[in-house]
Formats: structure tokens, sequence, C-alpha cells
């Protein structure tokens, strides 16, 4: 089998094409299945090739929102044209109950303290202090600055897992949503952006969402937006009524927004396989083999598709994970989503940590001979080779 899988003229085939080329030369008992676990345990295999299965871990969503901007999700759009006024960037922040959003335009290099006061005068004022954030990992939120404010507010901080955007998937669709907008306004009525940004914002908000089945004004308000398209009179006679029409209605959002969640997460199991593991197992972690993308110091398209295997040290809520990563990786944060992981097979003793590699400058392993156990001259035509067989001792053993 290692002659099979793992010489240069084979390049570590799968299972069955393994299976194919022994059985015309070799049989022995449960054949099969030993080959299959012999190549699910090649630890160079399971680096390298794609898997063609299902992504592991079953949707797993937030608990509904009691009442209007109590929870609510995070995140910048950079990188835009810098604008008249120095803004180069948009803060977005959206209420996940009633969906609606405020658009803040600032500049990229603006410090933590800075956002805090926007914070504070654009959110806190109008709408109080909120339950928890749901956010991505951007270095400001990670910020200690901002990691310590928020408990002193009385938030609790959700931030994603590592290399798993879909947590913060609230913001990033209404991302998507702003800047097709954006984009319509540079175009039909020119102007720097930030000057179509207030009514971006007064159009997306009085816009009829499908989860919720109103607007995201009527869900915050109670009635429908006053505008110059849609007149909307209200008397003080109907105060009272509007009183009970706005408890009605959260119920109704939130109805709403169950059975969105309840189909969305039908739609989404479906290609999806439910995958755990327990304290102790080796996982290998997923990184990106694309042409100029570096994750985990790994570079280029030939770069091997996972890398460790790692310790799992603690399971974090139902789908994330925290691993035990190597100095070398301290600065990647260590918790990471099951879609990320892979089970590993391999024995524990082929894997070689790698702060323990020694190389020398060129770039060879570093390793002490230990013995010589053979010689040998080799005879050519005209000259004699001298040939020692050595013992070495190195990290895999001797």
């Amino acid at each position: 089998m290692n002659e099979t899988h793992k010489t240069r003229y084979s390049v570590h085939p799968g299972a069955d094409k393994m299976y194919k080329d022994l059985r015309y030369q070799y049989w022995w008992p449960g054949m099969k299945k030993d080959i299959v676990l012999y190549v699910a345990k090649c630890l160079t295999c399971s680096k390298v090739k794609a898997e063609h299965q299902r992504p592991s871990g079953l949707l797993e969503q937030p608990e509904i929102p009691v009442w209007k901007w109590e929870c609510i999700a995070m995140d910048f759009i950079t990188k835009l044209p810098r604008t008249t006024h120095g803004h180069d960037s948009i803060w977005v922040i959206v209420d996940r109950l009633t969906k609606s959003a405020h658009f803040l335009p600032i500049r990229d290099d603006y410090g933590v303290k800075k956002l805090a006061r926007i914070y504070i005068n654009e959110i806190v004022s109008r709408h109080g202090v909120p339950l928890n954030i749901i956010s991505d990992r951007d270095g400001r939120f990670t910020s200690r600055f901002w990691k310590s404010l928020q408990p002193s507010l009385g938030t609790q901080l959700n931030l994603s897992t590592a290399y798993h955007p879909q947590t913060d998937g609230q913001s990033e669709r209404t991302i998507q949503t702003l800047e097709d907008m954006l984009r319509v306004c540079v175009i039909d009525f020119d102007g720097n952006w930030d000057s179509h940004l207030p009514l971006i914002e007064f159009s997306y908000n009085n816009s009829y969402h499908t989860i919720i089945n109103m607007a995201p004004f009527e869900a915050l308000y109670g009635r429908k937006c006053r505008s110059p398209i849609c007149w909307n009179e209200i008397g003080e006679s109907q105060i009272t009524e509007l009183i009970q029409e706005t408890s009605d209605k959260v119920l109704r959002i939130r109805d709403n927004l169950l059975a969105a969640r309840s189909r969305q997460k039908s739609y989404a199991d479906k290609r999806r396989k439910p995958l755990e593991f327990r304290f102790g197992d080796l996982v290998l972690l997923k990184v990106s083999p694309c042409k100029g993308v570096v994750r985990f110091r790994k570079k280029g398209k030939l770069a091997p598709r996972f890398v460790g295997p790692f310790k799992i040290l603690e399971r974090i809520g139902k789908v994330a994970y925290k691993l035990e990563l190597p100095e070398s990786l301290n600065n990647v944060h260590p918790t990471f989503h099951v879609s990320n992981l892979k089970k590993c097979l391999a024995d524990e003793n082929l894997h070689i940590p790698l702060e323990e590699v020694r190389i020398d400058d060129t770039m060879h392993f570093v390793e002490k001979p230990a013995e010589i156990m053979d010689r040998e001259v080799k005879q050519l035509k005209r000259s004699r080779i001298p040939i020692v067989k050595v013992r070495w001792e190195s990290k895999r053993g001797p």
C-alpha cells in the first residue's frame, strides 16, 4: 500500500483508484476496507485534497429580539471614494427586530474613542442602550476600549467566529442593498455619495421588507412614514389606537421572523451535515488556497488546503470550537466554526509541531546523526563512490 500510494509514480491516489490498481496483483481479507482506512489516515491527503461533501454544521440562529433596538448588528463599508467632507467609509447599524438601519458616514482613520462618541450620539441617544451587539472581528470592535465600553453600558458583545462571516449575515445583507442604492444615486444624481446618504437611509427604512411584511419605519413607529409620495395623516383620536397597534405589530413581526427563520433553517440544513467533536480530538483547519491570499502563513494555489492537526480545547456554543494553536499563530483568534474543521484520522506521532522544526540557512531540516549502520562502495566504469548508511535522530524518530 505504501508503494501504491506514496511513491512518485503514484502520488497519493484515492481509495477507489488504489483498490483498482492493487486488486489485479494482491488480495487479502477486508482488502477494500483496509485501503479506505489507510487513505483516510494519510496526513498529506487530508491536508491537500478538496472535500466533495456537504459543509459541516447545521444552521444555528440567534434568538429573536423581544423589543425594538435591543439587539443590533453593525459593520463597516470601507474603501469608498473620498468625498469633499473627507468621508471614505460608512458605519452600518441595523436593528434585528424591525430591520431599521442607520448609515453613518465616517473616515477610515477614525479611532475607537471617536467611533464610541458617534455611537452614543446617534444610537444610544435615539434608541437607548441595546442588550447585545453582533459584529465581525474588525480591529475596532476587538479593541480593549470598545470591549470595556460595552459591558460598562450593560451591552453584551457577540463577535463572529474566525473566518466565518455568515455570523453577521444581517448587516452583510443590508450592506449589499446599501451599496446597490449608492451606485444608483451616483449614476442618476451625481455629486458626492455622502450627500445622498440621508435620503438613502430614508428610502431604505420606508421600503417594504419581506421578512417582517411591512416597512422598517412602520415596524419601528407603528404607522407608515409621512412622505411626499404617500401622505398619511393621523389625528389625536387615533393616538390610543396607534399605541395598541404598535404592540400588536411587534408580536406580528416576531411571528413573521419565526416563520422566516424556520424556512431559512429548513433550506440551509438540506445542504449541511451535523458534525461534533469532543475535548482532545485532533482536527485539521481549513485555509484558503487561492492565488495571492495569505491565511495562516500559507500563500498560493499550491499551498495545502488544511493545516494542523490541532487539539480541541473547548466547545463554544453549538457550532464553534476553540483550538490549541501554536505560538506561531498567536495572532489568530482560536475559535472557529465547525465548517472550517475536519477530523484528523492520521497518527498523532506523524505531526511535527511548527515551533520544533529546525531549518538551516539552506532550508534543510537540522537532524543529528546517531550512528553509522553500514558501508558500501558503488563501482562505476571509471570511479568508485563510497556510500554510508546513517541512522539519524530527529523529531520524527530514528
